[in-house]
């Protein structure tokens, strides 16, 4: 959740654990379609993390972290970028699934499309982690 600071600037985002956001609710059943396309995603490639985005439109992009020796993307950079490239306006949620914490610049690229979409971070086996909220 994001607070401001003294003298108006704003704090830094923290992430949320999510039952402290969905509060026994669950989710909704779109967030956890990109959960479900993220880990499939990451599952098909072997790839380190997955991630999917959701559009303005309800349009998704998906993507696995990229690897290569001249080129490294992370999934959630990768996602987003599919979503620009299509012509999306704007995020609605973005979900990723890794072993690690979201890098904050992965997040920021998000919050560049959606500066009020939901990320939820999930395990590789689907549970969820947590979930940053504006």
């Amino acid at each position: 959740m994001v607070r401001a600071a003294s003298g108006g600037r704003p704090a830094a985002r923290t992430l949320i654990r999510v039952s402290d956001v969905t509060a026994g609710n669950g989710l909704d059943p779109e967030d956890q379609k990109i959960i479900t396309l993220a880990r499939s995603t990451r599952a098909r490639v072997a790839a380190s993390e997955g991630a999917a985005v959701r559009d303005e439109t309800g349009r998704t992009y998906t993507a696995a972290a990229v690897a290569l020796p001249s080129l490294r993307l992370s999934a959630l950079r990768l996602a987003v970028a599919m979503a620009v490239s299509s012509g999306a306006e704007s995020l609605e949620a973005a979900a990723v699934v890794s072993d690690s914490e979201p890098d904050p610049g992965d997040l920021a690229a998000v919050r560049d499309l959606g500066p009020s979409a939901p990320v939820f971070h999930a395990a590789p086996d689907g549970s969820l982690r947590a979930t940053l909220v504006p």
